[in-house]
């Protein structure tokens, strides 16, 4: 009888995550889950697996049950000991208790209303000039991407790790790799970046695969 193992992709992420935690600050989680309706259609499930001190980014894009799957995102994280940020919906997160906000960089304006509100406050750059504006801001970490090769349909052409890496270097904040990141890759970021992906961690830590 085989013994059921913990999956290589799951051992390769959490090896990762304790990579980036190592250079991190105590405060910034080394995991980011961000959620997306089609390509994570369960995040209240993925978050129940999730190991305690990473996040999850909640982006309900408008939908009309956002109010209530913000909730019970909220009610995992707090048993689990997450950190849940909603995207681009700081009355959300307050009303949910939520531990931050991440800014899709169109809306970064609007941080400095909510300076001081939160626990952590994270945003999104896509170029060397969106990332160095994050410096005028109230933001605790930048999500850069697209990093590796991604299936988002708004990825841009891939930095790489090298760029990335020269980036990091002269970042205003801590950094997230976004787009493209799986198991088999987060190893190459994980020394100067914390990792933030959506499907390859659905996957890993989904219970029901």
């Amino acid at each position: 009888m085989t013994l059921k193992r913990q999956s290589s992709p799951k051992r390769k992420l959490l090896a990762a995550a304790r990579a980036a935690s190592a250079h991190l600050p105590h405060a910034i989680p080394p995991g980011l889950f961000l959620t997306d309706p089609a390509r994570s259609p369960d995040p209240v499930r993925t978050a129940q697996s999730l190991p305690p001190g990473w996040g999850i980014i909640y982006r309900h894009f408008g939908a009309p049950d956002a109010g209530m799957i913000a909730a019970d995102l909220a009610h995992v994280c707090r048993a689990r000991k997450l950190w849940l940020l909603i995207s681009a919906d700081p009355v959300l997160a307050m009303a949910v208790g939520a531990a931050g906000v991440h800014w899709p960089h169109a809306r970064l304006a609007s941080s400095r209303k909510w300076r001081g509100a939160f626990a952590l406050m994270t945003a999104s750059a896509h170029s060397p000039a969106e990332l160095r504006a994050i410096a005028h801001y109230p933001i605790d970490a930048a999500l850069v991407s697209a990093v590796f090769p991604s299936n988002s349909p708004s990825a841009g052409k891939p930095l790489g790790a090298l760029k990335l890496q020269q980036l990091v270097r002269s970042a205003p904040c801590p950094v997230f790799a976004l787009g493209g990141v799986t198991a088999c890759n987060a190893n190459r970021i994980a020394p100067f970046a914390g990792i933030a992906a959506v499907e390859s961690l659905a996957r890993a830590f989904d219970p029901a695969s």
